[in-house]
């Protein structure tokens, strides 16, 4: 699993289904709308700023 530190101590994971389907992405450019939803959702997750960001 790849592990991401974030600002506040703690460590956000990618599970090995996610990292394999993104993987996956990048090799072939193509992926099922689930997993594109699959991979949205985690990158998502481990987004340090919550919400909108100002321009």
């Amino acid at each position: 699993m790849a592990a991401k530190k974030s600002g506040g101590g703690a460590t956000k994971q990618t599970g090995n289904k996610v990292s394999s389907i993104a993987s996956k992405g990048l090799r072939t450019g193509k992926l099922s709308p689930s997993e594109i939803k699959s991979v949205s959702a985690s990158a998502l997750g481990q987004d340090e700023t919550k919400g909108t960001r100002k321009k």
